[in-house]
Parts: structure tokens; C-alpha cells; sequence
């Protein structure tokens, strides 16, 4: 259930190689069947139904998804552009109580591509430890558009009260293959490996030795890959000047945030007058969460001939 050695071997040196992190490979790694699975197991072992969980707005829906089916309260706290997209603290200590179990946070950020420093983690981290919660922070996108990869495990060697999430499916581009990692302390890890036990008996042995080899990549792979998504990235800011968006050009990730322009004003219409009129979709920010309202979301994940087909429909349209 825990995965071969060699697998968590690999993500320990690709951790160490890349973050500059040093996970013990039996104890402190629990490879898993995409990060996904993740979200459960982790909602599970810590929380009971009724404790809290605290979620990004905007963020991930399965974070949400997943406590309400396990019957816990998801309390919401709020990232804004004029903060940058990070977690305000002095609203997170109005809404933390005794039933508060796990805050997740994810940086590089998902819908929005903000970034966070290691100050910010830690400040994060001090949160967490003032008020006893778990601290997880979803950590795919680390390696997409970003010279500079950040762990939330460099920012302190005591790993009790963070966990981490990391998933193939983006940093090596292993979608469908069903590939991630969680890691923090021996004790954490046992405990969500006493659940997962319980769901499945581990991964197909020929994915995890893929995986492996996968891990063992140098830099020129992720140079190779970051090139074509920053002429992809390129392609995408050409549509949403086309449209009248503003966008952070310093944002990470696989996916372009921008604010919808004065006379569409939300995502919902504006995807909806790019669908019925031109044949695109780009996902309306409402369904990250309220503060997403008046965004909309670009991926990166097609090709540059798709995305230009999208352009040179906008552009004879408009011509």
C-alpha cells in the first residue's frame, strides 16, 4: 500500500534535487494514486463529521466536494487580488474555533497562479501550530512557468504540522497514469496509510517503475516542457487582450487567470458569449468559489494549434 522502495527512493532525491528537501524515504513518503485520493484519505484520518475544515475562495472544489460528503462544516476564508491571492490572517483567526482540524492551501495557486514566498508558508505554518490544525498545502504546480520551486517543507525540518501534496500528473506530465505523493512526519503519514489501506492494495507496479524513471529526469525536461507552455501562455494573453482582460503576467501554473472586462463584468457571461459566439470555452471563475465571480480561467493544457485557432476566431470576428 505504501509503494515500492524505489518509488519512494525517487521522490526523496527528486524532493532533494528539487526543494532542496530531505524526506526520509520509509517514514516521511506515501506515494499515492494521483493527489486526489489524497484530499479523502486526508479529510478522513484527521477530522470526524462536524469538525471544520478551512477552503481557499476562490480554490479547488474537490477540497469542498470532499468534506461534504464525509459531513464536515467547510468554513471558507478569502483570497483577493488586492492581497495578491494569499490567506488574509487576521480574518483566518476570526473564524478558526476548537473544531477547526485542516486548512488547505495551494501554492502555485489553483484557479489564480499567484505565488507564494517562503515568509508567507511560514507565517502560515506559525498559524497552524498557534492553533493546533493540520496544514496542507497542494503543491503541483511548483515546477510549471517557475524558476524557482518552493516546498512548504524548506521552511522548517519538523514536519508535524504540514503536509504536502504532489502529483506527476502535472510536473512530468503524467495525466491518466495516476501518480502523486503526500509527505510530512512518520506519525501523519501512518496515520492517512491506516486509511488508505482500507480503500486500495496500492499502485500497478509497471506505472510506479515508470513513475521512477519519470522522477529520475533532469532539468532540461522541465526546460522543455516550460518552453512550450510559456508560447502557449503567450497565445493565451493575445486572447484575453483580444477580450479586454487583465491578467498578472508573473503568475504560475497551468492555467491563465484574468478579470473579465467592464461590459461582460463575470466570468459566467463571459464564457458563455465566448461559447455561443466563437466556439471557446474557459471556465467562469464562480465555480472556484464567490471571489472568482468576475474571473474567468484559461488552460495551458491545449495545444498551441488549439489555441490559436481560438485567436483567429476572435480576430476575423472582430475584423
Amino acid at each position: 500500500m505504501n509503494g515500492i522502495s524505489e518509488l519512494r527512493q525517487a521522490f526523496s532525491q527528486w524532493y532533494k534535487r528539487i526543494y532542496n528537501v530531505d524526506l526520509n524515504s520509509e517514514t516521511e513518503i506515501l506515494p499515492l494514486m494521483g493527489s486526489k485520493e489524497a484530499v479523502m484519505h486526508i479529510h478522513i484520518a484527521f477530522c470526524n463529521p462536524g469538525d471544520t475544515v478551512l477552503v481557499p475562495n476562490p480554490g479547488y472544489p474537490t477540497y469542498t466536494a470532499s468534506a461534504n460528503m464525509l459531513g464536515l462544516n467547510v468554513v471558507y476564508y478569502d483570497l483577493k487580488e488586492d492581497n495578491n491571492w494569499l490567506p488574509l490572517l487576521d480574518q483566518l483567526e476570526t473564524i478558526i474555533t476548537n473544531k477547526t482540524k485542516v486548512m488547505w492551501v495551494n501554492y502555485p495557486n489553483m484557479p489564480t497562479g499567484a505565488k507564494a514566498n517562503q515568509s508567507d508558508l511560514e507565517a502560515l505554518i506559525l498559524f497552524a501550530q498557534k492553533h493546533g490544525i493540520l496544514l496542507v498545502n497542494d503543491n503541483p504546480y511548483s515546477m510549471i512557468l517557475n524558476n524557482h520551486p518552493l516546498s512548504i517543507h524548506a521552511c522548517e525540518t519538523n514536519y508535524d504540522d504540514v503536509l504536502e501534496l504532489n502529483s506527476l500528473s502535472k510536473s512530468h506530465n503524467m495525466s491518466g497514469w495516476r501518480v502523486g505523493v503526500v509527505t510530512g512526519s512518520q506519525e501523519n503519514i501512518q496515520t492517512i496509510l491506516k486509511v488508505k489501506s482500507n480503500f486500495d492494495s496500492g499502485m500497478y507496479k509497471p506505472i510506479q517503475q515508470a513513475a521512477v524513471k519519470a522522477l529520475s529526469l533532469g532539468g532540461e525536461w522541465f526546460s522543455y516542457l516550460n518552453e512550450e507552455y510559456a508560447k502557449r501562455t503567450q497565445i493565451v494573453w493575445n486572447i484575453l487582450d483580444e477580450l479586454n482582460c487583465t491578467y498578472d503576467k508573473q503568475n504560475q501554473g497551468m492555467f491563465v487567470w484574468a478579470k473579465v472586462n467592464d461590459e461582460l463584468k463575470t466570468g459566467a457571461a463571459m464564457s458563455d458569449y465566448l461559447l455561443y459566439n466563437y466556439g471557446i470555452f474557459a471556465t467562469p471563475g464562480n465555480v472556484f468559489g464567490s471571489n472568482g465571480e468576475n474571473y474567468i480561467r484559461f488552460s495551458i493544457c491545449a495545444t498551441q494549434e488549439e489555441l490559436n485557432k481560438a485567436l483567429n476566431r476572435l480576430i476575423k470576428v472582430e475584423a
